[in-house]
């Protein structure tokens, strides 16, 4: 048993020397073999061991009885003790959502608050071959993919380790009673009124009497083999994710040539993205991703709405994710004058307004939001606005005007994103669509005996 848990640890470098390890304790069997064996290696690695326990008030007092056994073996090891007690029950009917869930949510969270607090650096879990098992067999079930068929890692986040992922019940039974520990029976799990407890009380037991005795070791080899596969997917899906992806702080751009790749790879990248936006993929199914799929084929424009208030927009063909929860439309009627110095806007703009000498020299490529421009050719006092029906705009180096409204197709600017672009006008004729083009009519020439500068602040300019 002890080799064996070694021999997970060194292969998945689960453990460095002097690590503090918050071991996740129940008081059940997994758990209180997990924290004995961690003891027994704590000479070995140089760690220093905390067990957290959640006492869920879900059986009275042998809740309470779980609670004080952890207790008084920790006392006896000269192990630090954490516990809280959380009316499980409860939660459920506040957050609506199922016991397994809450139970869940209530250990992750307090692991990770006693880890804050006792300055730790892995948490100890005790998830063994068994639930391995158990966890793809349900997610079989219910019609996963190659990811969920690797199941439970070994290392998640290179935070949460699970030593015993790798030994079966039966050998952490014996390993139990081999050193005298008597872990607390939590009879619940002896009931069939669970997804999971009906798969390890009835469901695998007639596999293995009826198909394959070694059942459980051959559905880990097939998550063993199904992980070693994805490694691979998810290097090449990442790879690609940073080649055709424009990733700013709210949201993702995945080019259109994306589209273009197998399958495998583009569902792929589509999580990668709403992991970026998210923080994680809850609730992310697969009919989210071929809704995603089937939008990049509809028109620009066109958006759907995803779990977690995110959004996807076809913007030519490109799709933009973000997590703004609507859409809006509304066009900004707001309008400023703009004297020479510094102006702060009730927008977020800060504009800057400077003449120069126009025999200084000048690098007009200075940056994308500075631009230079003929102070002898205005006329009319200095504006920032924003588009209005009928605007039209000649750009450096052309002739002819065009509208502004085209401009915006032809630059592909989403839908969404147009009525905020701010415009710098003189007068009534724009000058500069601010982060995208400079008018032919108010350039810098030879001839120009002042200049103005002008220089414009603001998140959204690009």
């Amino acid at each position: 048993m002890i080799d064996n848990v070694v021999k997970t640890i060194e292969d998945n470098s689960m453990i460095s020397l002097g690590d503090k390890i918050i071991v996740g304790v129940s008081g059940g069997p997994d758990s209180m073999c997990l924290l004995h064996v961690l003891h027994v290696l704590r000479d070995r690695y140089k760690i220093r061991l905390v067990v957290a326990h959640v006492n869920h008030c879900l059986r009275g007092e042998e809740s309470d009885r779980d609670e004080d056994y952890v207790k008084e073996f920790c006392k006896f090891k000269s192990i630090e003790f954490y516990a809280i007690r959380v009316d499980i029950n409860k939660m459920c009917q506040e957050k609506n959502i199922s016991c397994e869930t809450a139970g869940r949510e209530a250990r992750y969270s307090f692991f990770n608050k006693v880890l804050k607090e006792t300055k730790g650096n892995k948490i100890a879990l005790a998830h063994n071959a068994n639930d391995q098992c158990e966890t793809i067999l349900m997610r079989i079930m219910r019609g996963t993919g190659m990811q969920g068929l690797i199941g439970i890692k070994p290392v998640r986040d290179n935070l949460y380790i699970r030593p015993l992922i790798n030994s079966n019940r039966e050998d952490i039974e014996e390993y139990c009673d081999e050193f005298n520990i008597n872990p607390r029976i939590d009879k619940t799990n002896l009931e069939t009124i669970y997804t999971r407890n009906k798969i390890r009380l009835e469901l695998i037991p007639y596999m293995k009497n009826n198909f394959n005795s070694d059942l459980v070791n051959s559905v880990n080899r097939l998550s063993t083999n199904i992980a070693i596969d994805n490694e691979f997917m998810e290097k090449i899906s990442m790879d690609t994710f940073n080649k055709y992806s424009i990733i700013s702080k709210d949201k993702v751009i995945i080019r259109k040539e994306v589209f273009d790749k197998h399958m495998a790879i583009v569902s792929r990248i589509l999580r990668l993205a709403i992991h970026y936006i998210n923080g994680n993929l809850y609730n992310c199914e697969k009919i989210h991703i071929d809704s995603i799929i089937k939008l990049q084929n509809n028109t620009t424009g066109k958006f759907i709405r995803l779990p977690n208030s995110i959004v996807a927009i076809n913007n030519y063909g490109d799709i933009v994710i973000n997590k703004k929860g609507k859409i809006e439309y509304k066009k900004n009627n707001e309008e400023y004058v703009i004297n020479l110095g510094e102006n702060k806007l009730d927008n977020n703009i800060k504009v800057c307004a400077t003449l120069i000498n126009g025999q200084e020299s000048i690098n007009f490529d200075e940056a994308v939001n500075t631009k230079y421009f003929d102070f002898n050719k205005i006329n009319g006092n200095i504006l920032l606005r924003y588009r209005k029906d009928g605007d039209r705009f000649t750009s450096l180096g052309m002739k002819g005007s065009k509208k502004v409204k085209d401009i915006f197709m032809d630059l592909k600017i989403p839908k969404n994103e147009r009525d905020n672009i701010p415009l710098i006008c003189f007068h009534n004729e724009i000058a500069w669509i601010v982060g995208y083009r400079v008018s032919e009519k108010f350039k810098v020439e030879k001839s120009t005996k002042e200049i103005l500068k002008i220089s414009v602040e603001s998140e959204e300019i690009r």
